[in-house]
């Protein structure tokens, strides 16, 4: 009750001032950490982090000035956004897959169908290695005859026509080995792709 009255007065003062100023001036209300209540035209600088009310004559909140919030929260905030960006690309993710097939059976289609494309592939380079490394065989089985290959010192060297073939078909065959263990390496992509798609294909229908 005591509490009320001062309030009461100090709102009355601080109206009758304002008045008597001929101008409207913002009623600041706070509470201390030791639970008293402030009221005030200004905020102390003591009171400027902890969370301040607007109040007008009558002593009604008409805005709130949050307090300052600490690292910890700013970092919680932080959090929270990145979630609901997260949780957002899933639902737009979720949408699109119920949109874009009816049943299980339609994504396996496609998931074999990405697969079978990346297994040409690997064959067509597998082929091609396979003829490149005969063809390797049979220029260093020719370069053996010449130095620096050869064993025999009164060995004639290499001519750079040879040595050009034999490099340039080293780099080729280098060049294959790493486009194949690309497409390999996108094929298991790929798949654990569509599986995910799958699993989450049957929790949204219920079908787990």
């Amino acid at each position: 009750m005591r509490i009320l009255l001062t309030t009461i007065v100090v709102l009355m003062l601080v109206s009758a001032a304002a008045a008597a100023a001929g101008k409207t001036q913002k009623l600041y209300r706070w509470v201390d950490s030791d639970g008293i209540v402030h009221f005030g035209d200004s905020i102390p600088a003591e009171y400027s982090d902890i969370e301040r009310q607007v109040v007008n004559d009558h002593g009604v909140t008409v805005a709130v000035l949050r307090a300052k919030r600490s690292d910890e929260e700013i970092a919680e905030d932080k959090r929270q956004e990145e979630l609901q960006i997260v949780r957002a690309a899933q639902l737009q993710k979720d949408r699109a897959l119920l949109a874009t097939y009816l049943s299980v059976d339609e994504i396996v289609l496609h998931r074999d169908r990405r697969v079978e494309l990346f297994q040409a592939q690997s064959r067509v380079t597998e082929l091609y290695l396979r003829n490149l490394e005969r063809r390797l065989t049979s220029l260093e089985k020719e370069a053996s005859e010449y130095q620096p290959y050869s064993d025999d010192p009164n060995a004639e060297t290499i001519g750079p026509a040879l040595a050009r073939d034999i490099a340039k078909t080293t780099d080729t065959i280098e060049r294959h080995q790493t486009n194949l263990e690309r497409f390999r390496e996108e094929e298991q992509n790929v798949v654990a792709q569509f599986d995910g798609d799958i699993d989450r294909f049957k929790d949204l229908k219920g079908l787990n």
